[in-house]
């Protein structure tokens, strides 16, 4: 293997500045400042989704927020994917967004529940058809024999479904992280970062500077 050494590599981060008098007052209406911020950037919806096995070990992947509110953030997936086998176990989650031109990130953790299935069922029907398709067709992460396996999948949920009424397959659901701390991290010269800590309590929503 050809080693690479980034060791060397740096750069300043001088995009902006984040005071306590800055933030409003309740994290959701902070992260949705950011969000509208953010939301002339590439895939500035994409989170990075944390959650542990029944052995500790943690894993990662992206998901897509696709709307929330008060009560959490929400995504949609598959209860078989190794993410919803996960959430099964632990049910314990953590969220990052991070937009690199605005040199910002937010992480969010909490507890994950599922959506009301009602819900998962008006999203999927507003899906296009090829992405319902591709839902109905895919087993996630379950182990394939090569990309012609997946593609005969897809051809026999069309066959079975001419006329593109596609049924939501019942491991197919929403899911939404119900937030218990939120941290915004704003990149800051000679990596004097900023960032603040909301964490919830009996009152409501604290919040604390952190080192950097």
């Amino acid at each position: 293997m050809t080693e690479i050494d980034h060791r060397q590599t740096r750069r300043d981060y001088s995009r902006g500045s984040l005071r306590r008098a800055d933030l409003a007052a309740d994290p959701f209406a902070q992260l949705g400042r950011w969000l509208a911020d953010a939301e002339n950037q590439p895939d500035a919806t994409a989170m990075a989704l944390a959650t542990v096995n029944d052995h500790g070990q943690p894993s990662q992947r992206m998901v897509l927020l696709k709307h929330l509110d008060t009560r959490g953030l929400c995504w949609y997936s598959d209860t078989r994917s190794q993410k919803g086998r996960e959430l099964a176990h632990n049910p314990r989650g953590c969220l990052l967004f991070y937009w690199a031109p605005l040199e910002r990130q937010i992480r969010v953790e909490g507890i994950v529940e599922r959506l009301p299935v009602a819900e998962a069922e008006d999203y999927f029907h507003s899906r296009p058809l090829g992405s319902r398709l591709a839902a109905a067709a895919s087993h996630q992460s379950a182990p394939i024999t090569g990309r012609d396996e997946l593609e005969a999948r897809l051809k026999a949920v069309q066959e079975r479904h001419p006329d593109g009424d596609v049924p939501r397959p019942e491991s197919w659901i929403g899911f939404r992280l119900v937030p218990e701390a939120f941290e915004f991290w704003q990149g800051r010269d000679n990596r004097l970062h900023d960032r603040f800590r909301y964490h919830r309590d009996e009152a409501g929503w604290g919040l604390t500077r952190l080192m950097p």
